[in-house]
């Protein structure tokens, strides 16, 4: 799909950001379990890749998976024209520690939102984030995402979340 080129302690490396195929799913999960508190079952994984195929994508260094962002397509009332629209969720997006910071999410997001406009006619975008949070929320605001919400207690531990959301 993409190729972006990240520096980090190691000196730059090459990030292809492609569509996740079956045999990415373990590594995924696997990824989504050390990288995030929330955690899904690994048929949730295989089914938003069964049914959104151009929206779950992975970033890939050196034929290894590092990051994933799992997305799928909604029908509902829109946040910004309070018309029935479709819509784009951000279901999950994590990248391993060890590669956070060389904009690798922002990559994911960025093309994530594109096949949700070009591929599936998607009008809006919306996502839920921890309050505490504060990278993601940045990274969020930088790709113009706006807080439409708090979310009392959203996650299992109690913690609220912010809505947010933006027009593609």
């Amino acid at each position: 799909m993409k190729d972006l080129t990240c520096e980090g302690r190691e000196g730059l490396c090459r990030v292809e950001i492609r569509r996740a195929r079956r045999e990415d799913i373990p590594r995924v999960v696997q990824i989504n379990r050390v990288a995030l508190p929330e955690n899904y079952p690994e048929f949730f994984f295989y089914d938003h890749l069964e049914n959104w195929p151009e929206i779950f994508l992975v970033a890939e260094v050196e034929d290894n998976v590092v990051g994933y962002i799992m997305c799928r397509i909604e029908t509902g009332i829109g946040f910004f024209h309070l018309l029935p629209v479709k819509k784009g969720h951000v279901v999950s997006i994590a990248v391993l520690k060890e590669y956070r910071r060389r904009g690798i999410g922002s990559r994911l997001m960025v093309e994530s939102m594109d096949a949700m406009k070009r591929v599936y006619n998607a009008k809006e975008v919306y996502l839920e984030v921890r309050v505490s949070n504060e990278p993601a929320i940045s990274l969020y605001r930088k790709l113009g995402f706006q807080t439409i919400r708090r979310i009392p207690g959203y996650y299992s531990d109690g913690e609220d979340a912010y809505l947010m959301a933006r027009l593609l």
